[in-house]
C-alpha cells in the first residue's frame, strides 16, 4: 500500500491522467445507503457507473441509494472524494465490481489531494469484500 499527493484535477479523467492510469484504474468508493438506515461500500472504476439492479440483487433488497453528502460523511468519517473503506468510523461491508479483481488500483485516501494505491485482491482478502458485477458502462 502506498499514499501518494495528487496533483489537483477537475476530472476524474485528469487524475487518472496525471497519475499515469487509465480512468479504470482510479476506484471510486461510493458510500451506499440500505433502507434500514445502515451502509455499505460499493467499489466502481472510475469509467464506469453504479448499476442500481445489479448491486441490489447482489445485496439482496430492493432499496438503495446515495446518502447525502452530510450522511455519508456521518456513516464514514470522510468527505464526499475522500472516502475509503479503510479506517472509516464504521466497518460498512464492501461490495467491489468483479472488474477490479487482479489489478493495483487507485482509491481516495481520506484527505483532498492525495490517492491510495493498493493491490485490488488485497484489500479484497482483508476486508472479505463481496466480489460481482455491480457496475455498467457510463452513459
Amino acid at each position: 500500500m502506498e499514499i501518494r499527493e495528487r496533483p489537483a484535477a477537475g476530472s476524474l479523467a485528469e487524475a487518472a491522467a496525471l497519475l499515469g492510469l487509465p480512468a479504470s484504474g482510479i476506484i471510486k468508493t461510493l458510500v451506499v445507503k440500505r433502507s434500514d438506515d445502515t451502509f455499505l461500500f460499493a467499489l466502481i472504476p472510475g469509467d464506469r457507473s453504479i448499476s442500481w439492479p445489479k448491486l441490489r440483487a447482489v445485496v439482496g433488497v430492493n432499496k438503495l441509494q446515495l446518502p447525502a453528502p452530510e450522511a455519508a460523511f456521518a456513516a464514514t468519517g470522510y468527505e464526499r472524494g475522500t472516502i475509503v473503506p479503510l479506517g472509516s468510523t464504521t466497518e460498512w461491508p464492501i461490495y467491489a465490481d468483479a472488474s477490479i479483481v487482479g489489478r493495483r488500483i487507485a482509491l481516495g485516501a481520506g484527505a483532498h489531494g492525495y490517492s491510495l494505491f493498493i493491490e485490488a485482491d488485497d484489500l479484497i482478502s482483508a476486508y472479505g469484500a463481496t466480489v460481482a458485477d455491480i457496475s455498467q458502462p457510463q452513459s
